[in-house]
């Protein structure tokens, strides 16, 4: 099978085709449907959590348990390290799950335990992959899921790559029933969206105290941020649906702004004009590796998702948060609390460092 799906989209794998009913009864008595979710607090996770709560499924959450996050009533818990199978095994005591998401699957390897866990007893496992994946540089700025994948530039996105392969395997060979999603970049009330790999207050204390903000390029590629919210609309929609084993979605906003805009939205939001200054992202590459790589393998590239096939599987997805209302949400969380206004410092002094670096370059 291709990156892109070989099949018709919307066609299960013969395998699969007669479990559909009983997994469509499942996924209709919705409080029935049981669902394992690797982690389930983080960033992307946390909106999903809350989602499938709602809406009644019967939630389990494997975690480390390592932070008092305040969970729904009815979500229940269990402690312990994913990535150590044996106490995983135990853990688990031979539960069996309807889908299981792992939200926190990075590498193979990672990938290989979970096969290795789940084999037998689930219907559905989903990765949650990324859309960093598709190829760099893109052949067209419009992405669906059927372009091709291929990412020089970004180990994260080649690990990605190498742990979709590695369940594409899985289904080929044992009938692993794997469903792929590739969020972009997906931010929510704790997190505030940058492109030099800082999600905390820092980019907003840079505005108010009047340092300069990095957009990089000319600051017009197109970009897309998608609020946990919305994204959650469309995770939970795909779980205990058989049309969607085999197959990659990834699920987006359709707001297309450039990296300028997504900057003034957040001055906005903070009540400050930011004072932007362009900078080539090759420049800022050789500052910091992890920048760079996001940077050169991700961001610098104008990039528009085609939604339509997570919207005909799941008609009930859109994204409705536009990120002028995201990011005033996300900001106000922030200053409701002042011990939720540290800054990266290390982030800070980079910052301030490519900038006096390249105007010196400019003189």
């Amino acid at each position: 099978m291709s990156s892109g799906g070989a099949r018709r989209p919307g066609t299960p794998p013969r395998y699969f085709q007669e479990r559909r009913v009983q997994i469509y009864c499942v996924s209709y008595r919705g409080g029935s449907m049981k669902v394992l979710f690797i982690g389930g607090t983080g960033n992307i996770s946390a909106s999903c959590t809350s989602l499938a709560a709602e809406r009644g499924i019967e939630l389990v959450l494997f975690r480390r348990g390592t932070t008092p996050e305040l969970l729904p009533s009815k979500v229940k818990t269990i402690v312990g390290d994913i990535r150590d199978r044996e106490s995983a095994s135990a853990a688990l005591r031979n539960q069996e799950f309807e889908a299981i998401v792992d939200f926190v699957a990075y590498l193979p390897d990672h990938v290989e335990t979970d096969i290795a866990l789940f084999r037998g007893r689930t219907r559905q496992y989903v990765f949650i992959s990324s859309a960093s994946v598709y190829e760099k540089p893109p052949a067209h700025y419009v992405v669906t899921e059927s372009t091709p994948v291929g990412n020089p530039f970004w180990q994260y996105a080649r690990d990605k790559i190498a742990c979709e392969e590695r369940l594409e395997r899985a289904l080929r060979e044992e009938g692993f029933p794997f469903t792929i999603v590739r969020p972009s970049y997906t931010y929510g009330e704790t997190w505030i969206p940058t492109a030099m790999s800082v999600h905390d207050y820092t980019i907003v204390d840079r505005m108010r105290k009047g340092k300069k903000i990095i957009s990089h390029g000319d600051g017009q590629s197109l970009w897309t941020l998608t609020h946990a919210s919305d994204f959650a609309k469309g995770l939970i929609g795909l779980l205990g649906n058989p049309n969607c084993i085999g197959e990659r979605y990834h699920i987006t906003s359709d707001e297309v702004l450039t990296w300028d805009r997504i900057y003034r939205e957040i001055g906005s939001a903070a009540g400050v004009e930011p004072d932007l200054i362009h900078i080539p992202s090759d420049f800022i590459a050789p500052f910091d590796a992890r920048v760079g790589a996001s940077l050169l393998g991700d961001k610098s590239y104008s990039q528009v998702f085609d939604n339509t096939k997570i919207k005909q599987l799941v008609p009930s997805f859109r994204a409705t948060v536009s990120f002028a209302e995201g990011i005033r949400r996300s900001v106000e969380w922030f200053e409701a609390d002042p011990s939720r206004q540290a800054i990266t410092q290390g982030r800070d002094d980079l910052m301030d460092r490519i900038i006096a670096t390249y105007k010196r370059a400019c003189d």
